[in-house]
């Protein structure tokens, strides 16, 4: 199976044109373009009834208590959790391609809407929960939603970004259902997967590096 993230190269810098948020000189960091790359496959393994795109950050800190708080960092040893940025199931087979912007293009304040498109049906990322408390941007974050790492992290954030190819038309999903239920959902289900992978960080040491 074939899988290019066409956007960026594999294990290359994510551009800042796919970022939630972009450094700034004055408040460390703002919200950015937030447009979702573009991605093709082919060369599908018989018996493909379907696919599934799911972007996650395995390097997300377990513990947000020093989160872009000034005066502190986040160590490159503490443990790390996945964040779900694109949840996107039952896309059908006439879809080979989507073109960088289709799933998002800017920061939506309080999300995207979630469920199905021309494309897919689309679960919520984890914004949805990150933001649960902020009375301004709280709300259900469909689709695509690009990078904002911690700018005192010390550890670089890789962004992967993987297409299964599935043995069933339709997962049977609904409602609000994230990247774990997704990868529950699939499990016995996958005749083939592909990664591809980007790095982004907004801490100044490691962009200078």
């Amino acid at each position: 199976m074939q899988f290019d993230v066409l956007s960026f190269g594999d294990s290359q810098p994510m551009p800042a044109e796919l970022a939630f948020c972009v450094p700034d000189p004055d408040s460390r960091i703002a919200l950015g373009p937030n447009r979702s790359p573009h991605v093709r496959w082919s060369e599908l393994p018989d018996g493909t009834r379907s696919l599934a795109l799911i972007c996650h950050d395995p390097d997300v800190p377990s513990v947000g208590d020093d989160v872009n708080q000034q005066g502190r960092t986040i160590a490159d040893d503490l443990p790390r959790v996945d964040f779900y940025h694109w949840v996107l199931v039952d896309i059908p087979l006439s879809v080979n391609e989507l073109p960088e912007g289709l799933d998002s293009d800017g920061v939506t304040a309080q999300g995207k809407a979630r469920g199905l498109t021309e494309y897919g049906l689309r679960g919520i990322n984890d914004y949805t929960s990150w933001f649960a408390a902020d009375v301004d941007m709280s709300g259900d974050y469909g689709g695509y939603d690009g990078p904002c790492p911690p700018w005192n992290d010390e550890r670089l954030h890789h962004y992967i970004f993987t297409l299964y190819a599935l043995s069933v038309r339709t997962l049977g999903l609904g409602g609000s259902f994230g990247g774990s239920d997704a990868l529950a959902a699939m499990r016995d289900n996958v005749l083939d997967k592909a990664t591809h992978c980007g790095t982004y960080t907004l801490n100044p040491s490691l962009r200078a590096g």
